[in-house]
């Protein structure tokens, strides 16, 4: 199948419209995290296996190194599959040791060097979005830490291609940054090319940082609108929590098990403002627990719609 054709998917009846008790309704875009191990094709039946018409995965280890070489053959195989199956918009992850504002030179040389690597191979799949985490300043301070990742952002934008990367929030552990808005505004404002920058709100992340999604959701969505601009909000991880609000700890919970709760998270994904956008499940699940997290949402979201 052509890039072009792989693109168009997006916008066919396979790819977005659910016919439901005779009524056309969008469908939920939602998946989870799978191991790419055994390429894209795996990933794409992995996924249609448990109901899920996306998914997330890891570029390389997650603990950095070196990825497999590319296997044409496998993404062609993989493209075909997933335009016959409904499945788009996945999204690639940065390994998590990637640090864009680091103090040491030679680990933000190891995160430009990795993300050029990794867009660089995702130009054969259109479709597909780039996340990582913005980094930690390791006291070296906010604006510091802003000016690395921006600089690092406009380099690559230069080398690679049309991939849209997009920033995740973050719970503010340490020196984390984008633990708020503000700081994920003040690196958008900075990097030249806009058009390939978005983020990916993940609810656990938000909710331990301090913004109150189960009480206020609106009112977090508008100070996002205010400070971001929703147009930029590309991607939702959907975490529950272990620990409670403005707690800064990031430890993920099954959907409906942690501090968020599961009425908060069909609130989410039948949002007006949110529908639209892909769904990327990150709790602690082995592959039967995100199937039934999947058929949990898709039940309760289309309950919602009718």
């Amino acid at each position: 199948m052509s890039m072009r054709a792989a693109s168009e998917c997006r916008g066919g009846n396979a790819c977005g419209i659910l016919r439901f008790y005779g009524k056309e309704t969008a469908m939920l875009r939602i998946g989870c995290h799978l191991s790419s191990s055994k390429g894209y094709l795996a990933m794409g039946k992995e996924a249609v296996k448990i109901g899920a018409n996306t998914f997330q995965f890891f570029t390389r280890n997650p603990r950095g190194g070196k990825a497999k070489e590319l296997d044409i053959s496998d993404i062609e195989a993989y493209l075909e599959f997933a335009q016959e199956n409904g499945i788009a918009r996945i999204l690639a992850h940065a390994p998590y040791t990637l640090n864009a504002c680091a103090k040491d030179p030679d680990l933000r040389q190891f995160a430009y060097d990795t993300m050029c690597d990794d867009l660089r191979r995702l130009q054969y799949i259109p479709e597909a979005m780039y996340n990582f985490h913005p980094g930690s300043h390791v006291k070296q301070g906010v604006e510091q830490g802003i000016f690395y990742i921006c600089d690092l952002l406009n380099r690559i934008h230069a080398q690679s291609g049309q991939t849209t990367v997009l920033l995740e929030t973050m719970a503010g552990k340490g020196t984390e940054l984008g633990r708020n808005f503000e700081e994920l505004s003040m690196i958008i404002d900075r990097v030249e090319d806009k058009s390939r920058l978005g983020v990916c709100l993940d609810t656990c992340h938000v909710f331990d940082g301090g913004y109150d999604i189960v009480h206020s959701l609106d009112k977090v969505l508008e100070e996002f609108d205010q400070t971001i601009g929703l147009h930029r909000l590309k991607a939702v991880h959907l975490n529950d929590s272990k620990h409670g609000l403005d707690s800064h700890k990031d430890r993920h919970e099954k959907i409906g098990e942690g501090q968020i709760g599961l009425e908060t998270f069909v609130k989410i994904v039948t949002h007006p403002k949110l529908r639209e956008l892909p769904f990327y499940l990150e709790t602690p699940n082995d592959l039967a627990g995100y199937q039934r997290e999947i058929a949990l949402l898709r039940e309760k979201a289309e309950g919602e719609r009718i």
